[in-house]
């Protein structure tokens, strides 16, 4: 497994072994940085990215980071700050990825056995889904302390930029992942959440008619790139295949569970899905 890393160091001197600041005492960072507008960022996460000695990217370079771009624009200071770029492969054979992520936690803990504190960026919320709880329970298992800084999803930045709700009352929510299996997703009520899954869009739509054609009423949203320069939004399974990228948010919502303007007398609304 090639775990390439790039090392930015400037100004700070955060490699100078005086200014460690004892065995033990690093502190690992989940920092969330939302979906794509920096303007969702939250001021917790930008003092945390300021006050860390190394940032730490999920990623070949900096130029190929989400994460990065995002803070860049309301943090410029990170230009400055040095960067630990650390690829995470993704990959469905256990044993390989388990050592991928080994592999990367040492290249992390030498910095904390220094006493330094690592924050690494994530896209969205740490919580959901997220590359950094892979350096988190490491950390932790080995007594460091390991924060995580929350940050706005992509799954509630998307609905509301599609202007709907995502759970009412008693309805169900269902957040699943691109690496789900679709066939047993499809039997969820509710709404189901799909993320990242534009590597999985053409399997996802053909199930979503096939429900369709079996009586199923159900209504689709996507929003593809959200809050970025590239944002995409489309409504119906229709303008859904026309989505590209790997960042598409699909969000199903099954006839009972509709907003009201689409429940009573829709039967024209349906026809145009």
């Amino acid at each position: 497994m090639n775990m390439n890393k790039e090392m930015v160091t400037t100004g700070s001197g955060a490699d100078d072994p005086g200014e460690l600041h004892g065995q033990n005492s690093g502190i690992l960072y989940g920092i969330g940085v939302g979906p794509g507008n920096p303007k969702l960022m939250t001021l917790e996460a930008i003092e945390t990215i300021r006050s860390c000695d190394v940032i730490l990217l999920p990623a070949v370079s900096k130029d190929e980071c989400y994460a990065y771009r995002i803070v860049r624009q309301v943090c410029p200071e990170i230009e400055d700050m040095p960067l630990l770029c650390l690829p995470f492969p993704m990959i469905r054979d256990k044993q390989e990825l388990a050592l991928a992520h080994n592999k990367a936690y040492e290249t992390v803990k030498a910095y904390l056995d220094r006493g330094q504190s690592v924050g690494m960026l994530t896209i969205g919320d740490p919580a959901i889904y997220s590359t950094y709880l892979y350096m988190h329970y490491r950390a932790v298992e080995a007594d460091f302390q390991a924060v995580m800084i929350s940050g706005v999803p992509s799954f509630c930045a998307s609905a509301c930029r599609l202007g709907i709700s995502l759970g009412e009352k008693n309805e169900e929510i269902h957040i699943i992942p691109a690496s789900y299996s679709i066939e047993e997703a499809l039997k969820y009520s509710g709404t189901c959440i799909y993320m990242k899954s534009g590597r999985h869009l053409k399997e996802l739509l053909a199930g979503l008619r096939e429900q369709q054609e079996k009586g199923r009423r159900l209504r689709a949203y996507g929003v593809a790139n959200c809050g970025m320069e590239n944002e995409q939004v489309y409504q119906g399974l229709d303008e859904l295949e026309r989505a590209e990228g790997y960042l598409v948010t699909v969000i199903v919502k099954m006839e009972y569970c509709l907003p009201r303007r689409f429940r009573a007398g829709v039967k024209k609304e349906w026809k145009k899905i």
